[in-house]
């Protein structure tokens, strides 16, 4: 009874800066098993996506699939997460109430970051002062690293009285792929209309949510493409593994819910955003 009255309080609230506030959309994951991991078979698939978009064999000569965790059968309690990315007008109501920094990411730090894209790139997704960028408060806000994303958490959960958290990597797959192994959020075979990547999108972001017929089969949305999203599982010292592809992957074998990769804490990147879990009673 308590989360509802939160939720519902929540939905009339305003920040300092008359921002109107309302919790994130989120979609429930009932406690069962789910086929977690993946086999030689969807590994080989991924690598076969690779190749025939890119026209050669990088991603299986550099083995980035062979780690995955073995196919296995997991049982998680029951969570809920949120529909989509959050979006930067979702974190603009969060910097208008905190002294958090803003996602923004200056030329000599993104150099040494020594990422393929230049910083021309990133420049479109730089925030004004503590504003979103024009015409993107929609879409999924990107520059935050890891230790703004738990900034945010924290806040929101001040904000309602709930518990919200980054989803583990193995809560982030159930809720992306279902319980049936699937490999992409929508079935088996990839379809480069059913997500934003650099087969058939804009080479950017885009409004969360805009491939309804992608959905995972809880209703989560953008599980695949669009951005990377940080979850709460360690990769070693001072790194967290991402999940779900962005929108600058062609053949989209890395878009697959079991594939992931890590990324430093400190990074803030074009390509990685977050959503968030919160926890049920």
């Amino acid at each position: 009874m308590k989360t509802f009255f939160a939720g519902l309080f929540a939905l009339f609230l305003t920040t300092g800066s008359g921002l109107a506030f309302e919790t994130p959309s989120l979609v429930t994951i009932p406690a069962g098993e789910f086929i977690f991991g993946s086999d030689q078979k969807q590994r080989e698939y991924g690598y076969q996506l690779d190749e025939k978009a890119y026209g050669h064999s990088v991603t299986r000569q550099q083995g980035w699939y062979d780690d995955e965790a073995k196919l296995q059968k997991v049982f998680l309690p029951e969570y809920q997460i949120t529909k989509t990315a959050i979006t930067n007008g979702q974190y603009e109501k969060f910097l208008a109430e905190t002294r958090n920094r803003r996602p923004w990411v200056g030329a000599d730090t993104w150099a040494g970051y020594k990422l393929v894209h230049p910083y021309s790139r990133a420049q479109r997704h730089n925030w004004s002062g503590r504003k979103a960028p024009a015409g993107r408060r929609n879409h999924p806000v990107v520059l935050v690293a890891y230790k703004d994303v738990l900034a945010y958490a924290d806040w929101l959960s001040k904000k309602t009285g709930d518990t919200w958290r980054l989803p583990s990597e193995k809560e982030w797959e159930k809720a992306a792929r279902g319980t049936d192994g699937r490999y992409f959020p929508w079935g088996d075979k990839y379809d480069p209309n059913l997500l934003n990547s650099n087969d058939k999108g804009p080479f950017d972001t885009m409004p969360v949510g805009s491939f309804d017929k992608g959905a995972s089969p809880f209703g989560l949305l953008d599980g695949a493409g669009q951005v990377f999203e940080w979850t709460s599982t360690p990769v070693g010292k001072n790194r967290h593994r991402v999940k779900g592809g962005s929108w600058d992957d062609k053949g989209c074998g890395v878009c697959r819910a079991a594939a992931s990769h890590s990324r430093p804490d400190y990074l803030k990147h074009i390509l990685v955003g977050f959503r968030l879990v919160r926890e049920t009673r």
